[in-house]
Protein backbone atom coordinates (compact mmCIF):
# COMPACT_ATOMS: atom_id res chain seq x y z
CA UNK A 1 0.00 0.00 0.00
CA UNK A 2 1.49 3.30 -1.08
CA UNK A 3 1.72 6.05 1.49
CA UNK A 4 -0.64 9.02 1.10
CA UNK A 5 -2.22 7.44 -2.01
CA UNK A 6 -5.50 9.31 -1.63
CA UNK A 7 -3.75 12.66 -1.26
CA UNK A 8 -1.86 12.00 -4.50
CA UNK A 9 -5.11 11.11 -6.28
CA UNK A 10 -6.77 14.38 -5.28
CA UNK A 11 -3.66 16.41 -6.16
CA UNK A 12 -3.68 14.80 -9.62
CA UNK A 13 -7.38 15.66 -9.90
CA UNK A 14 -6.57 19.30 -9.15
CA UNK A 15 -3.94 19.33 -11.90
CA UNK A 16 -6.38 17.72 -14.37
CA UNK A 17 -8.99 20.38 -13.60
CA UNK A 18 -6.34 23.05 -14.06
CA UNK A 19 -5.54 21.59 -17.49
CA UNK A 20 -9.24 21.54 -18.43
CA UNK A 21 -9.45 25.29 -17.79
CA UNK A 22 -6.93 25.72 -20.60
CA UNK A 23 -8.69 23.34 -22.97
CA UNK A 24 -12.35 24.35 -22.67
CA UNK A 25 -13.81 27.86 -22.78
CA UNK A 26 -15.84 29.04 -19.81
CA UNK A 27 -19.58 29.51 -19.98
CA UNK A 28 -22.46 30.27 -17.66
CA UNK A 29 -26.26 30.38 -17.78
CA UNK A 30 -28.07 33.68 -17.33
CA UNK A 31 -31.40 33.66 -19.18
CA UNK A 32 -29.45 31.80 -21.81
CA UNK A 33 -26.12 30.16 -22.58
CA UNK A 34 -23.30 32.73 -22.34
CA UNK A 35 -19.82 31.92 -23.71
CA UNK A 36 -17.02 33.67 -21.74
CA UNK A 37 -14.06 32.45 -23.71
CA UNK A 38 -11.16 30.75 -21.96
CA UNK A 39 -10.61 31.61 -18.29
CA UNK A 40 -7.37 29.79 -17.51
CA UNK A 41 -6.09 28.85 -14.10
CA UNK A 42 -2.54 30.02 -13.29
CA UNK A 43 0.26 28.64 -11.12
CA UNK A 44 -0.32 31.09 -8.26
CA UNK A 45 -3.91 29.84 -8.11
CA UNK A 46 -2.55 26.47 -6.97
CA UNK A 47 -1.67 28.25 -3.73
CA UNK A 48 -4.52 30.74 -3.55
CA UNK A 49 -7.40 28.32 -4.12
CA UNK A 50 -6.62 25.97 -1.20
CA UNK A 51 -6.62 29.08 1.02
CA UNK A 52 -10.01 30.04 -0.44
CA UNK A 53 -11.21 26.50 0.18
CA UNK A 54 -10.03 26.72 3.79
CA UNK A 55 -11.85 30.01 4.34
CA UNK A 56 -15.17 28.70 2.99
CA UNK A 57 -15.08 25.02 3.93
CA UNK A 58 -12.53 24.87 6.75
CA UNK A 59 -15.35 24.26 9.23
CA UNK A 60 -15.76 20.76 7.77
CA UNK A 61 -12.06 20.03 8.30
CA UNK A 62 -12.36 21.42 11.84
CA UNK A 63 -15.31 19.10 12.48
CA UNK A 64 -13.26 16.10 11.32
CA UNK A 65 -10.38 17.08 13.64
CA UNK A 66 -12.70 17.52 16.63
CA UNK A 67 -14.28 14.10 16.03
CA UNK A 68 -10.80 12.56 15.80
CA UNK A 69 -9.78 14.27 19.05
CA UNK A 70 -13.00 13.08 20.73
CA UNK A 71 -12.18 9.46 19.95
CA UNK A 72 -8.58 9.98 20.97
CA UNK A 73 -9.90 10.85 24.45
CA UNK A 74 -12.27 7.85 24.40
CA UNK A 75 -9.27 5.61 23.75
CA UNK A 76 -7.89 6.81 27.10
CA UNK A 77 -10.98 5.46 28.91
CA UNK A 78 -10.83 1.66 29.46
CA UNK A 79 -14.64 1.43 29.65
CA UNK A 80 -14.84 2.36 25.95
CA UNK A 81 -13.02 -0.84 24.94
CA UNK A 82 -15.21 -2.81 27.34
CA UNK A 83 -18.28 -1.36 25.63
CA UNK A 84 -17.00 -2.40 22.21
CA UNK A 85 -16.07 -5.89 23.41
CA UNK A 86 -19.47 -6.48 24.99
CA UNK A 87 -21.28 -5.33 21.86
CA UNK A 88 -19.14 -7.53 19.60
CA UNK A 89 -19.63 -10.48 21.98
CA UNK A 90 -23.41 -10.12 21.62
CA UNK A 91 -22.98 -10.13 17.84
CA UNK A 92 -21.14 -13.48 17.89
CA UNK A 93 -22.51 -15.68 15.12
CA UNK A 94 -24.68 -12.83 13.77
CA UNK A 95 -21.93 -10.57 12.46
CA UNK A 96 -23.26 -10.19 8.91
CA UNK A 97 -26.78 -9.50 10.14
CA UNK A 98 -25.40 -6.72 12.35
CA UNK A 99 -23.36 -5.43 9.40
CA UNK A 100 -26.51 -5.31 7.25
CA UNK A 101 -28.45 -3.50 10.00
CA UNK A 102 -25.68 -0.88 10.22
CA UNK A 103 -25.92 -0.35 6.45
CA UNK A 104 -29.69 0.08 6.57
CA UNK A 105 -29.56 2.55 9.48
CA UNK A 106 -26.85 4.71 7.87
CA UNK A 107 -28.60 4.73 4.49
CA UNK A 108 -32.02 5.60 5.93
CA UNK A 109 -30.60 8.38 8.12
CA UNK A 110 -28.80 9.86 5.13
CA UNK A 111 -31.93 9.55 2.98
CA UNK A 112 -34.16 11.32 5.51
CA UNK A 113 -31.76 13.71 7.28
CA UNK A 114 -28.88 14.29 4.84
CA UNK A 115 -26.39 13.14 7.47
CA UNK A 116 -23.53 12.12 5.16
CA UNK A 117 -21.11 14.38 7.05
CA UNK A 118 -22.77 14.36 10.46
CA UNK A 119 -22.56 10.57 10.69
CA UNK A 120 -18.78 10.87 10.81
CA UNK A 121 -19.31 11.35 14.56
CA UNK A 122 -19.99 7.60 14.81
CA UNK A 123 -17.74 6.36 12.00
CA UNK A 124 -14.60 5.78 14.15
CA UNK A 125 -16.65 3.71 16.61
CA UNK A 126 -18.23 1.72 13.77
CA UNK A 127 -14.77 1.16 12.29
CA UNK A 128 -13.62 -0.38 15.60
CA UNK A 129 -16.76 -2.55 15.86
CA UNK A 130 -16.54 -3.89 12.30
CA UNK A 131 -12.82 -4.67 12.64
CA UNK A 132 -13.40 -6.36 16.02
CA UNK A 133 -16.06 -8.53 14.38
CA UNK A 134 -13.28 -9.91 12.19
CA UNK A 135 -13.85 -8.06 8.91
CA UNK A 136 -11.16 -6.21 6.99
CA UNK A 137 -10.87 -2.53 6.12
CA UNK A 138 -12.48 -2.92 2.67
CA UNK A 139 -15.62 -4.36 4.28
CA UNK A 140 -15.53 -1.46 6.72
CA UNK A 141 -15.35 1.07 3.89
CA UNK A 142 -18.10 -0.72 1.94
CA UNK A 143 -20.34 -0.50 4.98
CA UNK A 144 -19.73 3.17 5.76
CA UNK A 145 -19.23 4.70 2.32
CA UNK A 146 -21.59 2.36 0.48
CA UNK A 147 -24.55 2.86 2.79
CA UNK A 148 -24.05 6.64 2.94
CA UNK A 149 -23.96 7.00 -0.83
CA UNK A 150 -26.93 4.69 -1.32
CA UNK A 151 -28.76 6.94 1.12
CA UNK A 152 -27.87 9.99 -1.00
CA UNK A 153 -28.93 8.23 -4.21
CA UNK A 154 -32.26 7.34 -2.61
CA UNK A 155 -32.80 10.67 -0.87
CA UNK A 156 -36.38 11.05 0.32
CA UNK A 157 -36.80 13.98 2.74
CA UNK A 158 -33.24 15.30 3.16
CA UNK A 159 -33.89 18.88 2.08
CA UNK A 160 -30.24 19.85 2.41
CA UNK A 161 -29.42 17.46 -0.44
CA UNK A 162 -32.40 18.25 -2.66
CA UNK A 163 -33.06 21.97 -2.09
CA UNK A 164 -31.56 23.02 -5.45
CA UNK A 165 -33.46 20.33 -7.33
CA UNK A 166 -36.71 21.31 -5.66
CA UNK A 167 -36.24 25.05 -6.24
CA UNK A 168 -34.83 25.00 -9.80
CA UNK A 169 -37.34 22.45 -11.12
CA UNK A 170 -40.24 23.75 -8.98
CA UNK A 171 -40.88 20.34 -7.47
CA UNK A 172 -42.36 19.21 -4.18
CA UNK A 173 -40.14 17.36 -1.70
CA UNK A 174 -42.43 14.32 -2.01
CA UNK A 175 -42.30 14.27 -5.81
CA UNK A 176 -41.68 10.70 -7.07
CA UNK A 177 -41.30 9.58 -3.44
CA UNK A 178 -42.14 5.96 -4.30
CA UNK A 179 -39.38 5.88 -6.92
CA UNK A 180 -36.93 7.30 -4.38
CA UNK A 181 -37.83 4.61 -1.85
CA UNK A 182 -37.43 1.91 -4.53
CA UNK A 183 -33.97 3.25 -5.43
CA UNK A 184 -33.03 3.26 -1.74
CA UNK A 185 -34.17 -0.34 -1.21
CA UNK A 186 -32.63 -1.67 -4.44
CA UNK A 187 -29.35 0.09 -3.67
CA UNK A 188 -29.23 -1.41 -0.18
CA UNK A 189 -29.94 -4.90 -1.54
CA UNK A 190 -27.12 -4.56 -4.08
CA UNK A 191 -24.75 -3.21 -1.43
CA UNK A 192 -25.48 -6.02 1.04
CA UNK A 193 -25.17 -8.71 -1.67
CA UNK A 194 -21.89 -7.31 -3.02
CA UNK A 195 -20.45 -7.02 0.48
CA UNK A 196 -21.50 -10.61 1.20
CA UNK A 197 -19.86 -11.82 -2.02
CA UNK A 198 -16.67 -9.91 -1.20
CA UNK A 199 -16.54 -11.51 2.26
CA UNK A 200 -17.04 -14.98 0.76
CA UNK A 201 -14.29 -14.40 -1.84
CA UNK A 202 -11.97 -13.20 0.91
CA UNK A 203 -12.76 -16.23 3.09
CA UNK A 204 -12.09 -18.56 0.14
CA UNK A 205 -8.81 -16.78 -0.61
CA UNK A 206 -7.71 -17.00 3.03
CA UNK A 207 -8.66 -20.68 3.13
CA UNK A 208 -6.57 -21.43 0.04
CA UNK A 209 -3.63 -19.46 1.47
CA UNK A 210 -3.83 -21.48 4.70
CA UNK A 211 -3.82 -24.71 2.71
CA UNK A 212 -0.77 -23.56 0.77
CA UNK A 213 0.97 -22.58 4.02
CA UNK A 214 0.15 -25.99 5.49
CA UNK A 215 1.58 -27.76 2.45
CA UNK A 216 4.71 -25.62 2.66
CA UNK A 217 5.10 -26.45 6.37
CA UNK A 218 4.75 -30.18 5.67
CA UNK A 219 7.33 -29.94 2.88
CA UNK A 220 9.74 -28.10 5.17
CA UNK A 221 9.29 -30.74 7.88
CA UNK A 222 9.94 -33.55 5.35
CA UNK A 223 13.09 -31.83 4.10
CA UNK A 224 14.25 -31.28 7.69
CA UNK A 225 13.65 -34.99 8.46
CA UNK A 226 15.57 -36.12 5.36
CA UNK A 227 18.38 -33.68 6.13
CA UNK A 228 18.59 -34.89 9.72
CA UNK A 229 18.61 -38.55 8.67
CA UNK A 230 21.38 -37.92 6.14
CA UNK A 231 23.45 -36.02 8.67
CA UNK A 232 23.02 -38.77 11.25
CA UNK A 233 24.19 -41.41 8.74
CA UNK A 234 27.14 -39.31 7.69
CA UNK A 235 28.04 -38.65 11.32
CA UNK A 236 28.10 -42.43 12.03
CA UNK A 237 30.43 -43.17 9.12
CA UNK A 238 33.01 -40.53 9.92
CA UNK A 239 32.86 -40.67 13.71
CA UNK A 240 36.20 -42.59 13.80
CA UNK A 241 38.32 -39.56 12.92
CA UNK A 242 38.67 -36.38 14.97
CA UNK A 243 38.55 -34.17 11.92
CA UNK A 244 35.30 -35.52 10.67
CA UNK A 245 33.91 -35.40 14.21
CA UNK A 246 34.68 -31.71 14.39
CA UNK A 247 33.02 -31.17 11.01
CA UNK A 248 29.87 -33.01 12.06
CA UNK A 249 29.63 -30.84 15.18
CA UNK A 250 29.69 -27.76 12.98
CA UNK A 251 26.98 -29.24 10.75
CA UNK A 252 24.93 -30.12 13.80
CA UNK A 253 25.23 -26.59 15.18
CA UNK A 254 24.35 -25.13 11.80
CA UNK A 255 21.30 -27.40 11.59
CA UNK A 256 20.19 -26.40 15.08
CA UNK A 257 20.65 -22.73 14.22
CA UNK A 258 18.61 -23.21 11.03
CA UNK A 259 15.84 -24.87 13.01
CA UNK A 260 15.83 -21.99 15.51
CA UNK A 261 15.48 -19.47 12.66
CA UNK A 262 12.54 -21.47 11.25
CA UNK A 263 10.85 -21.59 14.66
CA UNK A 264 11.33 -17.84 15.15
CA UNK A 265 9.77 -17.13 11.76
CA UNK A 266 6.83 -19.39 12.47
CA UNK A 267 6.10 -17.96 15.92
CA UNK A 268 6.61 -14.30 15.10
CA UNK A 269 3.44 -12.28 15.69
CA UNK A 270 3.11 -9.21 13.50
CA UNK A 271 1.18 -6.15 14.57
CA UNK A 272 -1.94 -5.71 12.43
CA UNK A 273 -2.64 -2.38 10.73
CA UNK A 274 -6.19 -2.57 12.11
CA UNK A 275 -4.91 -2.32 15.70
CA UNK A 276 -4.53 1.46 15.49
CA UNK A 277 -8.31 1.78 15.11
CA UNK A 278 -9.09 -0.37 18.15
CA UNK A 279 -8.63 0.84 21.76
CA UNK A 280 -6.14 -1.03 23.93
CA UNK A 281 -7.61 -3.83 26.05
CA UNK A 282 -8.01 -3.13 29.74
CA UNK A 283 -6.78 -5.61 32.34
CA UNK A 284 -9.99 -5.10 34.30
CA UNK A 285 -13.37 -5.95 32.77
CA UNK A 286 -15.37 -4.38 35.60
CA UNK A 287 -15.55 -0.84 34.22
CA UNK A 288 -19.12 0.43 34.11
CA UNK A 289 -20.29 1.10 30.58
CA UNK A 290 -23.71 2.64 31.18
CA UNK A 291 -22.36 6.24 31.16
CA UNK A 292 -20.94 5.56 27.71
CA UNK A 293 -24.19 4.04 26.48
CA UNK A 294 -26.19 6.98 27.82
CA UNK A 295 -23.82 9.63 26.44
CA UNK A 296 -23.59 8.10 22.96
CA UNK A 297 -27.38 7.64 22.88
CA UNK A 298 -27.90 11.31 23.72
CA UNK A 299 -25.44 12.35 20.99
CA UNK A 300 -27.25 10.15 18.47
CA UNK A 301 -30.70 11.48 19.41
CA UNK A 302 -29.55 15.10 19.21
CA UNK A 303 -27.85 14.44 15.87
CA UNK A 304 -30.98 12.95 14.33
CA UNK A 305 -33.38 15.52 15.77
CA UNK A 306 -31.10 18.38 14.75
CA UNK A 307 -30.83 17.30 11.11
CA UNK A 308 -34.32 16.04 10.31
CA UNK A 309 -35.80 18.82 8.09
CA UNK A 310 -38.84 19.35 10.31
CA UNK A 311 -40.03 22.57 8.76
CA UNK A 312 -38.89 22.33 5.13
CA UNK A 313 -39.93 18.70 4.54
CA UNK A 314 -42.57 17.93 7.16
CA UNK A 315 -44.10 21.38 7.75
CA UNK A 316 -43.56 20.93 11.49
CA UNK A 317 -42.66 24.19 13.23
CA UNK A 318 -42.67 22.87 16.80
CA UNK A 319 -38.90 23.21 17.20
CA UNK A 320 -38.92 26.69 15.65
CA UNK A 321 -41.57 27.75 18.15
CA UNK A 322 -39.68 26.18 21.05
CA UNK A 323 -36.42 27.88 20.02
CA UNK A 324 -38.13 31.27 19.83
CA UNK A 325 -39.63 30.72 23.29
CA UNK A 326 -36.19 29.92 24.72
CA UNK A 327 -34.42 32.87 23.10
CA UNK A 328 -37.21 35.31 24.00
CA UNK A 329 -37.43 34.20 27.62
CA UNK A 330 -36.44 36.94 30.04
CA UNK A 331 -35.58 36.81 33.72
CA UNK A 332 -36.13 40.21 35.36
CA UNK A 333 -36.01 41.76 31.90
CA UNK A 334 -32.75 40.04 30.97
CA UNK A 335 -32.78 37.48 28.09
CA UNK A 336 -30.85 34.90 30.09
CA UNK A 337 -30.88 31.99 27.62
CA UNK A 338 -30.28 34.16 24.57
CA UNK A 339 -27.16 35.64 26.20
CA UNK A 340 -25.98 32.38 27.72
CA UNK A 341 -26.40 30.21 24.62
CA UNK A 342 -25.54 32.83 22.04
CA UNK A 343 -26.56 32.40 18.41
CA UNK A 344 -28.18 29.04 17.72
CA UNK A 345 -30.88 27.70 15.42
CA UNK A 346 -33.81 25.33 15.82
CA UNK A 347 -33.56 21.59 15.30
CA UNK A 348 -33.89 20.87 11.61
CA UNK A 349 -31.57 23.69 10.58
CA UNK A 350 -28.36 22.77 12.39
CA UNK A 351 -24.96 22.65 10.68
CA UNK A 352 -22.34 20.03 11.55
CA UNK A 353 -20.33 22.63 13.45
CA UNK A 354 -23.20 22.91 15.94
CA UNK A 355 -22.45 19.31 16.94
CA UNK A 356 -18.97 20.33 18.09
CA UNK A 357 -20.42 21.85 21.27
CA UNK A 358 -22.38 18.63 21.89
CA UNK A 359 -19.16 16.62 21.58
CA UNK A 360 -17.36 18.97 23.98
CA UNK A 361 -20.08 18.54 26.61
CA UNK A 362 -20.02 14.76 26.08
CA UNK A 363 -16.24 14.77 26.55
CA UNK A 364 -16.55 16.79 29.74
CA UNK A 365 -19.19 14.43 31.12
CA UNK A 366 -17.23 11.25 30.34
CA UNK A 367 -13.94 12.59 31.68
CA UNK A 368 -15.64 13.55 34.95
CA UNK A 369 -17.46 10.23 35.32
CA UNK A 370 -14.37 8.15 34.58
CA UNK A 371 -11.99 10.54 36.35
CA UNK A 372 -9.65 11.05 33.42
CA UNK A 373 -6.66 13.25 34.16
CA UNK A 374 -6.50 16.57 32.34
CA UNK A 375 -3.10 15.68 30.87
CA UNK A 376 -4.55 12.43 29.50
CA UNK A 377 -7.42 14.40 27.96
CA UNK A 378 -4.99 16.68 26.16
CA UNK A 379 -2.76 13.79 25.09
CA UNK A 380 -5.75 11.80 23.89
CA UNK A 381 -7.16 14.70 21.90
CA UNK A 382 -3.75 15.35 20.30
CA UNK A 383 -3.32 11.68 19.38
CA UNK A 384 -6.82 11.42 17.95
CA UNK A 385 -6.54 14.67 16.03
CA UNK A 386 -3.23 13.52 14.56
CA UNK A 387 -4.90 10.41 13.13
CA UNK A 388 -7.39 12.51 11.16
CA UNK A 389 -5.04 15.23 9.90
CA UNK A 390 -4.85 13.57 6.49
CA UNK A 391 -8.66 13.22 6.20
CA UNK A 392 -8.97 16.88 7.23
CA UNK A 393 -6.43 17.81 4.54
CA UNK A 394 -8.50 15.79 2.06
CA UNK A 395 -11.49 18.02 2.79
CA UNK A 396 -9.54 21.18 1.91
CA UNK A 397 -8.07 19.65 -1.27
CA UNK A 398 -11.41 18.30 -2.49
CA UNK A 399 -13.12 21.64 -1.98
CA UNK A 400 -10.20 23.23 -3.82
CA UNK A 401 -11.47 21.26 -6.82
CA UNK A 402 -14.87 22.90 -6.26
CA UNK A 403 -13.26 26.35 -6.12
CA UNK A 404 -11.57 25.67 -9.47
CA UNK A 405 -14.77 24.61 -11.24
CA UNK A 406 -16.63 27.57 -9.72
CA UNK A 407 -14.05 30.24 -10.62
CA UNK A 408 -13.38 28.67 -14.04
CA UNK A 409 -16.80 27.43 -15.21
CA UNK A 410 -15.64 25.34 -18.16
CA UNK A 411 -18.01 22.51 -17.28
CA UNK A 412 -21.14 24.07 -18.79
CA UNK A 413 -19.35 24.06 -22.16
CA UNK A 414 -19.09 20.28 -21.90
CA UNK A 415 -22.70 19.87 -20.76
CA UNK A 416 -23.89 22.13 -23.58
CA UNK A 417 -22.18 19.90 -26.15
CA UNK A 418 -23.47 16.63 -24.69
CA UNK A 419 -27.05 17.80 -24.16
CA UNK A 420 -27.05 19.24 -27.70
CA UNK A 421 -26.70 15.74 -29.15
CA UNK A 422 -30.44 15.18 -28.64
CA UNK A 423 -33.49 17.41 -28.53
CA UNK A 424 -35.20 17.99 -25.20
CA UNK A 425 -34.84 15.49 -22.39
CA UNK A 426 -32.89 12.29 -22.98
CA UNK A 427 -32.16 9.74 -20.25
CA UNK A 428 -28.69 8.79 -21.42
CA UNK A 429 -27.28 12.25 -22.17
CA UNK A 430 -28.75 13.53 -18.89
CA UNK A 431 -27.15 10.62 -17.02
CA UNK A 432 -23.74 11.37 -18.55
CA UNK A 433 -24.03 15.05 -17.66
CA UNK A 434 -25.20 14.23 -14.13
CA UNK A 435 -22.20 11.94 -13.67
CA UNK A 436 -19.72 14.55 -14.89
CA UNK A 437 -21.33 17.27 -12.76
CA UNK A 438 -21.01 14.99 -9.72
CA UNK A 439 -17.30 14.47 -10.35
CA UNK A 440 -16.58 18.16 -10.99
CA UNK A 441 -18.47 19.36 -7.90
CA UNK A 442 -17.98 17.94 -4.42
CA UNK A 443 -21.21 19.35 -2.99
CA UNK A 444 -24.73 18.35 -4.15
CA UNK A 445 -25.94 21.96 -4.22
CA UNK A 446 -23.07 23.03 -6.50
CA UNK A 447 -23.54 19.92 -8.64
CA UNK A 448 -27.18 20.67 -9.38
CA UNK A 449 -26.65 24.44 -9.72
CA UNK A 450 -23.95 23.88 -12.34
CA UNK A 451 -26.31 22.35 -14.90
CA UNK A 452 -29.98 22.20 -13.87
CA UNK A 453 -30.88 25.85 -14.65
CA UNK A 454 -29.52 25.39 -18.19
CA UNK A 455 -31.13 21.96 -18.59
CA UNK A 456 -34.50 23.31 -17.46
CA UNK A 457 -34.22 26.03 -20.13
CA UNK A 458 -33.87 23.51 -22.98
CA UNK A 459 -36.39 20.97 -21.67
CA UNK A 460 -39.73 22.69 -22.18
CA UNK A 461 -41.91 19.76 -21.13
CA UNK A 462 -42.25 20.23 -17.36
CA UNK A 463 -43.67 16.71 -16.99
CA UNK A 464 -40.08 15.49 -17.33
CA UNK A 465 -38.85 17.59 -14.41
CA UNK A 466 -39.59 15.00 -11.67
CA UNK A 467 -37.64 12.42 -13.71
CA UNK A 468 -34.75 14.88 -14.14
CA UNK A 469 -34.72 15.35 -10.37
CA UNK A 470 -34.54 11.58 -9.84
CA UNK A 471 -31.75 11.22 -12.43
CA UNK A 472 -29.52 13.90 -10.93
CA UNK A 473 -30.08 12.93 -7.29
CA UNK A 474 -29.47 9.20 -7.77
CA UNK A 475 -26.57 9.60 -10.21
CA UNK A 476 -24.89 12.01 -7.80
CA UNK A 477 -25.08 9.40 -5.03
CA UNK A 478 -23.84 6.69 -7.40
CA UNK A 479 -20.81 8.62 -8.62
CA UNK A 480 -19.85 9.63 -5.10
CA UNK A 481 -19.00 5.94 -4.64
CA UNK A 482 -16.03 6.32 -6.97
CA UNK A 483 -15.30 10.01 -7.64
CA UNK A 484 -11.96 11.34 -6.33
CA UNK A 485 -13.91 14.47 -5.34
CA UNK A 486 -16.27 12.54 -3.04
CA UNK A 487 -15.70 14.04 0.42
CA UNK A 488 -17.05 11.12 2.47
CA UNK A 489 -15.31 8.52 0.30
CA UNK A 490 -11.88 10.14 0.42
CA UNK A 491 -12.15 10.89 4.15
CA UNK A 492 -12.86 7.22 4.88
CA UNK A 493 -10.19 5.90 2.48
CA UNK A 494 -7.53 8.20 3.92
CA UNK A 495 -8.60 7.41 7.50
CA UNK A 496 -8.44 3.65 6.86
CA UNK A 497 -5.34 4.01 4.65
CA UNK A 498 -6.96 2.19 1.73
CA UNK A 499 -5.51 2.96 -1.69
CA UNK A 500 -7.89 4.46 -4.24
CA UNK A 501 -7.08 1.74 -6.76
CA UNK A 502 -7.86 -1.02 -4.27
CA UNK A 503 -11.19 0.64 -3.50
CA UNK A 504 -12.13 0.85 -7.20
CA UNK A 505 -11.29 -2.83 -7.58
CA UNK A 506 -13.66 -3.64 -4.72
CA UNK A 507 -16.52 -1.31 -5.71
CA UNK A 508 -16.70 -1.43 -9.52
CA UNK A 509 -19.20 -4.31 -9.71
CA UNK A 510 -21.62 -2.56 -7.36
CA UNK A 511 -21.20 0.66 -9.35
CA UNK A 512 -22.00 -1.02 -12.67
CA UNK A 513 -24.92 -3.03 -11.28
CA UNK A 514 -26.49 0.01 -9.63
CA UNK A 515 -25.97 2.12 -12.78
CA UNK A 516 -27.75 -0.48 -14.93
CA UNK A 517 -30.66 -0.68 -12.47
CA UNK A 518 -30.94 3.12 -12.37
CA UNK A 519 -30.98 3.37 -16.18
CA UNK A 520 -33.79 0.80 -16.27
CA UNK A 521 -35.75 2.79 -13.67
CA UNK A 522 -35.22 6.05 -15.60
CA UNK A 523 -36.38 4.43 -18.84
CA UNK A 524 -39.51 3.03 -17.21
CA UNK A 525 -40.34 6.46 -15.77
CA UNK A 526 -40.05 8.03 -19.23
CA UNK A 527 -42.28 5.36 -20.83
CA UNK A 528 -44.99 5.56 -18.17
Amino acid sequence: MKKHNTVKVVLITILVLMLLTWIFPAAYYSSGYVDQGRVQMGLFDLINYPITSLSYFGYIALFVIVVGGFYGILHKIPAYRNLLDRFVAKCKGKEFIVLSIIMVILAVLTSICGLQLGLFIFFPMLVSIILLMGYDKIVTALTLVGSTMIGIAGTTFAYSNTSLIVSVLSLDITSEILTKVIILIVGLILLILNTFMYIKRLELKNSQEKKEEKKAEIKVEEEKSKSKAGKDAKSTKVSKTAKTTKSSKKDSKAAEKEEEVIVVKETKVETKEEDEYIPTCSESKKHKIWPFVLTLTIIFVILVLAFIPWSSSFNNTAFDTATEAVTDFELFGFPIFSKLLGTFTAFGTWAITDMILVLLFATLLLTLVYKVKFDDVLDGFAEGAKKVLTPALMVILIYTCLVITTYHPFQLTIYHAILGITDGFNVFTSTIVAGLASIFNADPAYTFQSVLPYLASIVTNTENYPIIGIVFQSIYGLFMLVAPTSVVLMIILSYLKISYGKWLKAIWKLFVEFLVILLIIFTILVLL
